[in-house]
């Protein structure tokens, strides 16, 4: 189907927009009703491997809120298993791993990324989306390689990534080896989703913040940049994100993205007098959702201004919906950024 809404894809561009577009990580999922029924049945594996059912839940939340874009339901480590990652995605856990890297020769062991191959269903579900069902934007996404790594090496989520960043210093060959390995699967994957039919792209860094920025600029700077640069082939809108990394919002700023995703950490007002003059999106604390409207309206109020302010926004959370949040507050809030940045556009 075309695209009849391509706000989101507007102000990514730093172009014009009559009103702030809004689309909330892990909208799909999670917290919907609809979704929980189907998740009594299947797993998030089962799910994505069933385009049908996939690009259901993928749409669900365009349906349910009138949010501005869909984001691809699937998870970072789905790629994994085709270069020889054997990842379980464990329920209240998250995904673990049975083959971690310890060495050099678990790196030199893994293999080459085919999208056809590896994640047909994926771009099944991507062209089933984007030809016949969404008429505003699809985001496809891919986790970036500190993140992927660091799962590869603790062998599954971790608060401090103690093992990850000790092979990074003291084995910098293999995490070179390995940067290069993930960036080619990365690259290649987003390609393929790009091809599909996804308009839109973030990448997903979520847990780089735990580095310093003189480790992100020797360790991880150079492969995003690799990254993103090879990206900027596909001509669609490039996103960076991650969480606790606002010492690293001007790094990203640097790289060849169009999007610096913000959490709830760095203001957007503070982002602009650091020099980030790039769209930025953000950047609501999803914890509020849970708490009194009148406290996500003031909040939510002053997050549009800030950004009608700059031209160059996308209204998100600072992280992803949690699974206590009541779809309704969704659906509100999505209204009021629509009609108090329509207001505020029409002013100026």
């Amino acid at each position: 189907m075309k695209i009849t809404n391509d706000t989101l894809l507007r102000a990514a561009r730093g172009e014009k927009v009559s009103h702030t577009p809004v689309w909330f990580m892990r909208q799909a999922g999670r917290s919907q009703p609809e979704y929980r029924e189907i998740k009594k049945k299947y797993s998030l594996e089962e799910i994505t491997r069933q385009p049908e059912l996939c690009a259901y839940v993928t749409k669900l939340p365009v349906d349910n809120y009138n949010v501005d874009a869909a984001i691809l339901y699937k998870d970072i480590v789905t790629p994994l298993p085709g270069i020889g990652v054997d990842v379980e995605i464990k329920a209240g856990i998250g995904p673990v791993i049975s083959n971690p890297i310890r060495t050099v020769a678990d790196v030199e062991k893994l293999g080459e990324f085919d999208p056809e191959t590896h994640v047909p269903f994926v771009l099944e579900t991507i062209q089933m989306l984007t030809k016949e069902q969404l008429t505003v934007p699809l985001i496809g996404f891919a986790g970036a390689p500190f993140t992927l790594a660091s799962y590869m090496i603790e062998g599954g989520p971790s608060k401090s990534y103690n093992k990850t960043k000790a092979f990074m210093v003291s084995e910098p060959k293999a995490w070179f080896d390995l940067m290069d390995k993930l960036a080619d699967m990365i690259i290649i994957d987003i390609k393929a989703q790009v091809k599909a039919g996804a308009s839109a792209i973030q990448i997903f860094d979520s847990w780089v913040g735990a580095l310093n920025v003189a480790d992100y600029r020797l360790y991880i700077k150079p492969i995003m940049t690799r990254i993103f640069s090879e990206l900027r082939e596909t001509g669609v809108p490039l996103i960076t994100f991650g969480v606790g990394a606002s010492h690293l919002a001007n790094e990203w700023h640097d790289l060849p993205v169009d999007v610096v995703g913000l959490d709830w950490r760095l203001s957007i007002e503070e982002a602009r007098q650091r020099g980030i003059t790039k769209t930025v999106q953000g950047n609501l604390d999803p914890s509020y959702l849970i708490g009194s409207w009148e406290e996500i309206e003031k909040r939510a109020k002053v997050i549009v201004e800030q950004g009608v302010a700059h031209p160059g926004h996308i209204f998100n959370l600072g992280h992803g919906v949690f699974p206590e949040v009541d779809p309704d507050v969704l659906k509100r809030l999505t209204e009021l950024v629509h009609s108090y940045s329509r207001e505020l556009i029409q002013q100026n």
